[in-house]
């Protein structure tokens, strides 16, 4: 059988940066392909490749035999390829039916016919397992409802291939066990599918052969059935990744305390109901959670970003009276924030100008009012250096550099200082295998100097890898703590669905 998808000798440059080299695979009628790699390894740019927003150098796409036409999105969605991001692209003041027929109308017919599209959307909700009512707001759905609507999205315009980008990042376990299920039965219908991903398991579990990329090439290729995870993990960074080890310690003295803290909800945030909180020197306490549930209200009253609005903070035995973002930088609080390109840098600044943006106004880069560029430049070189940055130069613009990199110098920002208190917000998010294990073991170093860490991750793995102690966060209130390994995985999910959170 002839594969439903071809990719030849594709190669893409972007100046002297070889981002794709002579890469080339194909893809089978109801095959699952996991795509794996490092950061700035060329997945996202073969993916774009293939769907239209970049043109090859060289190379060519073909889809049921048939050349893609490069450069032509529009081409793509015709030739049967979906995509549904990471990050969703869906209206939230809109139904989950317009959601999903919006733009596959021809410009002559001016009126949706919303019986015929919801009878269609929920045949396919029932066929393939994917249950949301077509009349609701996408506003008010779960992350998981949300994942639907975009797979149905998809379907809906008679997709073949699937690309799933990161598509279990903000899902419950019980989510992503439900998501499963349903590709099962998509592939069953013959839909292809590529899984991008750099959870290794869940690799192992869904797919049927895995294509690493390493520096723009195509450095492995296996069966899924007859691998490993240490061995994909090798393929990916070149060499073995063996996790942190994590020893005990008895924690310390109280560095933060969170009392009875309410805040007002902002916008469509979630506000923080009546929580306590406390974190130790020399503890990492790990925040698990979905997406929207208070997570980022908490990151930002720690950060001072956002203010309570009754209830207590206490740094270090000291009650707190006036709270904002210099204050806490005061504290010795330092944070690595969640989102490093909207929130941890300034993509048009420079390495240099980043890794002072929070401490500019200190002596150490001020001098009378003006700016020592002389020790500031010197600090970003030893932060290059002590993190292992692969940068250009101090003077490269941040946003040039890839998302691991960009990670390591906010860590060695952050943590530069020796911070008391370490506000880690999704430290790991998108990274890869070797990227991840750096981060963590810089976390356990600043662990085993007494910083107090809280870490909010989405990644259970990662919660139960590091954390001494597990809280839940599910509609901005918290659950009680839990010594690492009292709660299982399905237990913690239970709680990160809403469930048991007045039993915990």
């Amino acid at each position: 059988m002839s594969p439903v998808l071809r990719l030849s000798g594709i190669t893409k440059r972007f100046g002297p940066l070889l981002a794709n080299d002579a890469i080339s695979f194909e893809v089978a009628r109801g095959e699952v392909i996991a795509l794996l790699g490092e950061n700035g390894a060329g997945k996202t740019t073969l993916m774009n490749i293939l769907f239209g927003h970049y043109v090859a150098d060289e190379g060519t796409v073909e889809t049921f035999g048939k050349a893609l036409p490069p450069g032509d999105p529009h081409a793509a969605l015709q030739a049967g390829i979906g995509m549904v991001h990471q990050h969703f692209t869906l209206a939230d003041n809109m139904t989950v039916l317009e959601n999903i027929a919006l733009g596959t109308q021809g410009l002559a017919s001016w009126r949706l016919d919303r019986a015929s599209a919801r009878e269609r959307i929920e045949k396919m909700s029932f066929e393939f397992g994917l249950a949301v009512h077509p009349e609701a707001v996408v506003g008010t759905l779960s992350v998981g409802e949300r994942q639907r609507v975009e797979i149905l999205k998809a379907l809906y315009r008679d997709a073949k291939i699937l690309i799933l980008d990161e598509p279990t990042a903000v899902l419950t376990p019980a989510e992503t066990d439900a998501l499963f299920a349903t590709l099962k039965l998509l592939v069953k219908q013959g839909l292809s599918i590529i899984f991008i991903s750099h959870k290794l398991n869940e690799v192992i579990a869904v797919s049927d052969r895995v294509l690493v990329l390493r520096a723009g090439k195509l450095s492995g290729e296996r069966v899924t059935a007859g691998t490993t995870r240490s061995e994909l993990a090798a393929l990916m960074v070149g060499q073995e990744v063996e996790p942190p080890a994590v020893p005990e310690v008895e924690p310390g003295e109280l560095q933060l305390v969170l009392n009875a803290v309410s805040t007002v909800r902002q916008g469509t945030g979630m506000a923080l109901d009546n929580i306590t909180l406390s974190l130790r020197g020399g503890e990492i306490t790990g925040l698990a959670g979905v997406s929207g549930n208070g997570q980022a209200t908490l990151a930002a009253l720690i950060a001072g970003t956002e203010k309570p609005a009754s209830g207590e903070i206490i740094v270090q035995s000291v009650k707190v009276q006036e709270w904002s973002p210099r204050a806490a930088l005061a504290a010795g609080i330092g944070r690595i924030p969640e989102d490093r390109h909207a929130v941890g840098t300034i993509g048009d600044m420079s390495v240099t100008e980043n890794v002072i943006l929070e401490r500019y106004r200190t002596p150490r880069f001020s001098n009378r009012g003006f700016l020592d560029w002389q020790a500031a430049r010197k600090f970003a070189e030893e932060i290059i250096s002590d993190y292992d940055v692969k940068c250009p130069s101090p003077e490269a613009r941040i946003r040039l550099l890839s998302g691991g990199n960009m990670q390591k110098l906010i860590l060695g920002r952050a943590l530069d200082s020796a911070p008391s208190v370490i506000l880690a917000n999704q430290p790991t998010r998108g990274l890869d295998v070797g990227a991840v294990g750096y981060v963590h073991r810089r976390l356990l170093d600043a662990r085993a100097r007494g910083a107090a860490i809280l870490l909010i991750s989405e990644d259970l793995e990662e919660i139960l890898a590091l954390a001494d102690r597990v809280i839940v966060m599910s509609k901005g209130r918290l659950s009680a703590a839990s010594p690492r390994g009292a709660r299982t995985i399905a237990q913690l999910g239970e709680l990160m669905a809403g469930h048991g959170m007045e039993a915990a």
